[in-house]
């Protein structure tokens, strides 16, 4: 199997590394290749480490170049800019058989506009990978009107090949995850902004009472806020004000506390 990523970020590197794993002959396309082939190199260490194969083997079968024309599979997964997904996506598609496909890792924009601007829409499909990639066990494998069974079908085989699983979700702003997740998100960030209690009490809540694996905040924290202004944005332009971002979360953004990535935002990181 040949699969190609666009972008090799936090994201795509991860992506990368769950099809090595599971056995995928991968190219991936990232201006700063030798910072992505490390994060892809890192990934795989760790996953020996815990068990996992070969991580020299499974190196071996990264390719750090532009996408190759043969691919079967590619995965766009470069920021949440729809142009810059519209150019990207259909400069690949120039670049492949027409019996490829593509698909776009975003976690809210509208599949269907994404592939207006393809000469094959119905060859592309949403594959919502979750962060981080390798752990986590979800993909929402988004499909449009004119998404043809075969590669439904064909994307949900991918999905079991790399050990996650698919969930099935028409294309509708958020889709499915990020909707309820962002709507979550929001709330908690409101509830710090009226003083009803610290982030750290609000996560603790629903980790225990609701049994997360993580608090809304600290979630938001990884995934980055100026992430979650983006797509709150999106949202709230789509489908109305119970998405509006609240004051707090413009706030830290301009102030340039994203999460985890520059080390502050609900809460202090190491970002060594």
């Amino acid at each position: 199997m040949k699969v190609g990523v666009i972008g090799g970020g936090r994201m795509g590197a991860g992506i990368a590394q769950v099809f090595l794993a599971a056995g995928a002959r991968v190219t991936v396309q990232e201006p700063e290749a030798d910072a992505a082939r490390d994060r892809v190199a890192k990934g795989l260490a760790v996953a020996e480490g815990k068990g996992g194969g070969s991580a020299e083997e499974a190196l071996g079968r990264l390719t750090m170049a532009e996408i190759p024309g043969d691919a079967e599979l590619v995965i766009e997964a470069v920021p949440e800019d729809p142009r810059l997904k519209v150019e990207v996506l259909a400069r690949a598609e120039e670049r492949l058989d027409r019996h490829a496909v593509l698909a776009t890792n975003t976690s809210s924009l509208s599949i269907g506009e994404l592939a207006s601007g393809l000469e094959r829409p119905e060859r592309l499909i949403g594959m919502h990978f979750f962060n981080p990639v390798p752990v986590q066990e979800l993909v929402e494998i988004v499909v449009t009107k004119a998404t043809p069974p075969e590669v439904l079908a064909t994307a949900r085989e991918w999905v079991e090949r790399i050990g996650k699983t698919g969930v099935v979700v028409n294309d509708s702003p958020g889709f499915a995850s990020s909707r309820l997740g962002v709507l979550l998100g929001l709330e908690a960030v409101r509830m710090v902004e009226e003083g009803v209690a610290t982030p750290e009490d609000i996560d603790t809540a629903m980790v225990l009472g609701y049994r997360h694996p993580m608090g809304p905040l600290r979630l938001s924290d990884l995934v980055g806020l100026d992430v979650r202004l983006a797509i709150a944005e999106y949202l709230a332009a789509k489908l109305g004000p119970r998405f509006e971002p609240p004051q707090l979360l413009r706030d830290k953004v301009a102030k340039g506390e994203l999460g985890r990535k520059t080390g502050q935002g609900f809460y202090a990181w190491r970002t060594a």
